[in-house]
């Protein structure tokens, strides 16, 4: 991710060719080449709350299976039996009391993947029991999620991964101030776009199109009308308006500031971009993370979460105003994403549009796809 303008740059910029976000055949490369070999954010740590807890969440052309072992440790697997090939979990979520049983053969597996059970395995001694375990996914926890990764050899967490929050905000600790790790879960709204994971991208890039889209949220950040996006800069936050109390829907005040976070980081907004798939938003009252799971050139899911201080959560205040704000921001975007992807077909896009030069620092996003798909 770029944070920095192009120097000085006032011309424009040629975006991708419209193939590249319609043609199915670049999609599979993108799963290959991308989503199966970085790091991405797959199941928050807090909603496996015991050991057998598991959730299921497709990574590339992957079905993965993340679960806590005994230990409480958090496991990741490819949800594939190794006798064949049957889905062991076929539900999204749910939890087991001890093992992991194939439902084809009944081939069954504990918590940390390893083959412990099957009808007749005293008798195929050839059959080993870690060789025929599941097939573990890297897996690290940051910010109270588990990320995985699909590659043979994962690229450095820290590099990739951290790394994006501290080109964006200048320093690991701007973002480790809000212990998101700590939060509790306000509110989780999914939503299932029509569009190319590409374009939600890079929308959330920019804000060229806040005034135009986006009335509620250039109320509360009067310079996000100017077009100018919050990872436009380094170190950047956008400000909140002079009369705006709180990052909510009608600026009305919202909750106490995390208790963590610095003098210079309140009344102020930051987005931090993870590539491929996450979307980090910091308020100084509530942090909001969006993680997208593309499923087919066409269709993205995103899983967006609202997270609060604990005793916000455990007093069952209404977090409604605040929700709202951001609810209305995604579904203003994702209908604008929704009504460019049917011209991605088009002739009129066959060689793509172009970048103004608010939006220049897009251009490095389109090289890092390139680059990384050939």
């Amino acid at each position: 991710m770029t944070t920095a303008p192009a120097s000085g740059s006032t011309s424009l910029m040629a975006t991708l060719p419209g193939s590249y976000y319609a043609d199915p055949q670049i999609f599979a490369r993108e799963q290959e080449l991308v989503l199966e070999t970085l790091w991405m954010c797959a199941v928050r740590a807090a909603d496996l709350p015991r050991p057998g807890a598991y959730r299921t969440v497709q990574i590339g052309r992957e079905s993965v299976l993340v679960t806590r072992n005994r230990h409480g440790e958090l496991r990741a697997f490819l949800n594939v039996c190794r006798h064949r090939g049957a889905r062991l979990c076929t539900e999204e979520s749910g939890e087991v009391r001890r093992n992991l049983q194939c439902p084809y053969h009944a081939w069954t597996y504990d918590l940390d993947g390893r083959l412990v059970a099957a009808p007749n395995l005293s008798k195929m001694p050839d059959v080993g029991r870690v060789e025929y375990g599941l097939r573990p996914v890297a897996l690290r926890e940051w910010l109270g999620y588990a990320w995985v990764c699909l590659a043979d050899e994962p690229p450095s967490f820290e590099g990739t991964v951290i790394g994006a929050a501290t080109e964006r905000l200048g320093e690991a600790a701007a973002i480790e101030r809000y212990r998101v790790e700590e939060l509790a879960l306000g509110r989780r709204i999914t939503y299932d776009v029509r569009a190319n994971w590409k374009l939600i991208v890079e929308n959330f890039m920019e804000c060229y199109h806040c005034a135009t889209i986006h009335p509620e949220l250039t109320e509360v950040l009067p310079e996000f009308a100017d077009g100018l996006a919050a990872q436009y800069f380094v170190g950047h936050g956008a400000a909140f308006g002079s009369d705006i109390k709180g990052f909510t829907v009608d600026g009305s005040a919202g909750f106490a500031r995390l208790s963590g976070i610095a003098e210079e980081q309140d009344r102020r907004y930051y987005a931090v971009t993870v590539k491929p798939s996450v979307f980090i938003n910091l308020v100084p009252d509530h942090v909001i993370l969006h993680r997208m799971y593309p499923l087919a050139v066409d269709r993205t899911v995103v899983e967006c979460d609202w997270l609060y201080a604990p005793e916000v959560v455990a007093s069952g205040a209404d977090v409604g105003q605040s929700v709202e704000l951001f609810h209305r921001v995604n579904e203003q975007d994702f209908a604008a994403c929704e009504r460019t992807q049917p011209a991605m077909s088009s002739k009129a896009y066959k060689d793509g549009g172009v970048l103004v030069p608010s939006e220049h620092h897009i251009g490095a996003f389109h090289t890092w796809v390139r680059e990384l798909t050939g």
